[in-house]
């Protein structure tokens, strides 16, 4: 677990030639103070002006769009990783995730994940959106921003814990038994474990701080997509006679947009997640997000020329997503130069992990276990370690209680269609494509494809 010591001294030494010297590992005094903002911020109540209401809540909207936006590049990253064959199927399933989603978060994960006074496990407000007939909305959250804006950006949130599944178990899962289980796994788990610390649950009393998800959306998803892996088995092909054959994405270029737009729809991501307009507060959480995406890059670009011995464009896109989920847990309570070290362990992690994952048989197409799981538990115990005011022990106990969770119900979920009505696709459709097998259209129509893609 304390493996990253081994990379400390070359990270330490590498800080000073980026201008960068943390002194007691990033616990900068003016860090604290900013980070201490950030978190009053937050957790501001008091009621506001007619202006500040509606500054607050225009923000919370366009960080909304900013979200929705991640799921354009969900699709890009996820079709462009995989074979032409697939494409169809790849985007289709993004299309109807964000509708499953918001519908199933709109019946009854909203009221699941904020259902007020419970017994801090599981609770239930009820079924449908309803914000009461005493609802007064510069009363709602301290005036920072509508129910409406709330139930919007937080559904937002719910449809992306699905869409990182898609990647991991995509090119031979029936479309059917997918969709089922989107909607059952974001209308019932995804809410309950949210409600643990977003809803004031029993992890929320210990302490645990996990400002925008590494553990409550990325690893949520990555434990669900570990679970799908393990119970659809790899690709045909992908391990011969005991080798790893490679299956090249069939469009980079797409998968490079794709990472960029995500980049773009984080700054929503976790600058909405200050839950308000504070100037302050919204700028800073900016700055450790994007330094750790960077540091993320040049990680993970240095890692794979060194294992690989040629720089690999795929692992140095993960490794930026690897770097924004790492830093999603503690953006608003680490200082800057603990999210640089942050973001610089994550992309290191993330090739290790991928490589590993496919030396043990887990084929993951797209890298989204070590991207979102991996990397959102280190994340999430990274602000244990350099997070003003967490404690590392109460950050493990979250990361175990989701762990244990997220992945028997993924399991469960999982072999339980695969007993009734089969989660993997017939060998024949699997080798033809998805696109024509699930679909009967093809993505690139009257261009020729290789055989391979």
């Amino acid at each position: 677990m304390m493996k990253w010591k081994a990379w400390l001294p070359a990270i330490l030494l590498a800080l000073p030639l980026m201008g960068f010297v943390p002194t007691a590992l990033g616990q900068e005094e003016a860090a604290d103070d900013a980070a201490a903002a950030v978190e009053e911020a937050v957790e501001e109540a008091a009621p506001v002006s007619v202006e500040m209401f509606t500054v607050n809540n225009t923000w919370m909207m366009v960080s909304t769009f900013l979200v929705f936006i991640m799921h354009l590049g969900f699709a890009s990253v996820e079709s462009g990783l995989t074979r032409a064959k697939n494409t169809v199927n790849i985007l289709f399933k993004n299309t109807a995730i964000v509708a499953i989603g918001l519908l199933t978060y709109a019946l009854c994960g909203f009221n699941l994940m904020y259902p007020g006074d419970f017994n801090g496990w599981f609770g239930f407000a009820g079924f449908g959106i309803n914000p009461g007939a005493d609802y007064s909305p510069i009363a709602y959250a301290g005036g920072n921003y509508s129910y409406w804006t709330d139930f919007l950006f937080q559904g937002m949130f719910a449809a992306t814990a699905a869409t990182i599944v898609s990647g991991a178990v995509a090119e031979r899962i029936k479309l059917h038994s997918f969709l089922i289980f989107s909607a059952l796994y974001v209308a019932v788990a995804y809410p309950i474990a949210g409600s643990w610390q977003w809803g004031g649950g029993w992890l929320s009393a210990k302490g645990f701080h996990d400002f925008a998800g590494s553990t409550l959306v990325h690893s949520v998803g990555g434990w669900a997509a570990l679970a799908g892996v393990l119970v659809l088995g790899p690709r045909l092909g992908k391990y011969v006679n005991g080798s790893v054959r490679a299956i090249p994405g069939h469009n980079m270029p797409l998968v490079t947009i794709g990472v960029f737009l995500l980049w773009l729809g984080w700054f929503g991501f976790n600058g909405g997640s200050v839950l308000s307009a504070d100037a302050e507060g919204t700028s800073y959480v900016l700055v450790t997000t994007s330094l750790a995406a960077a540091a993320g890059i040049l990680a993970s670009m240095l890692t794979s020329w060194i294992v690989q011995k040629k720089p690999d464009l795929s692992m140095a896109l993960n490794g930026c997503l690897a770097g924004l989920v790492g830093i999603t847990a503690g953006a608003d309570v680490v200082s800057i130069s603990a999210s640089i070290i942050i973001g610089l362990i994550a992309g290191i992690i993330v090739v290790f992990s991928v490589i590993a994952f496919d030396k043990i048989k887990i084929d993951d197409p797209v890298g989204a276990i070590s991207v979102h799981l991996v990397c959102g538990v280190w994340g999430t115990l990274a602000t244990g370690i350099w997070g003003t005011d967490c404690n590392f022990m109460v950050q493990l106990t979250g990361v175990i209680a989701y762990g244990i969770f997220c992945f028997i119900i993924a399991f469960a979920l999982f072999f339980l269609l695969k007993i009734t009505l089969g989660i993997r696709v017939p060998e024949e459709e699997e080798l033809r494509g998805l696109d024509i097998g699930e679909h009967g259209m093809e993505a690139y129509s009257g261009f020729q494809i290789f055989s391979n893609q």
